[in-house]
This record gives C-alpha cells, structure tokens and sequence, in this order.
C-alpha cells in the first residue's frame, strides 16, 4: 500500500508554527517525539497494520490542531 501523500510544506509550515508559539524549542520538540512514540506504542499494541502518515508526521498535525483550535482539546 502507498502512504498517503502529505505535503512537506505543509508539515514544516505546522512545525514552524508549534516552534514559534512555544517558549522553548528543545521542550516542543521533545513534546513531538513523546507523542509520536506513543501513537507507534499505541497502535503496535492494537496490532495496527497502518501504512498511513508516519508518528511523528501525525503528532505535528495534531498538535498544531491543538495550537489552532483550542476547543478541541477541551481545557
């Protein structure tokens, strides 16, 4: 199966923008990489043959979601 194509432009646009909201580069970073292992954890536990968006592709998405849309994280 073929991944999905994500634009490169687009995920380093959404780094980028995580990068320059947080107060520090090193912790935002290492905050992508924890989310990313969990989501490989995660679905290596549920034996989830996913040839979709890497880990770490996903967790950018979904935390510049975050950063964009604040409701969906529900503080």
């Amino acid at each position: 199966m073929k991944r999905p194509t994500i634009e490169t432009k687009q995920i380093m646009r959404r780094a980028e923008e995580l990068i320059e909201a947080s107060s520090n580069r090193y912790r935002i970073t290492v905050q992508v990489a924890n989310r990313a292992k969990k989501r490989r954890h995660r679905d290596n536990l549920e034996d989830v043959d996913d040839h979709g968006i890497k880990p770490v592709m996903q967790a950018i998405i979904e935390m510049s979601d975050e950063l964009m849309q604040p409701e969906i994280i529900g503080e």
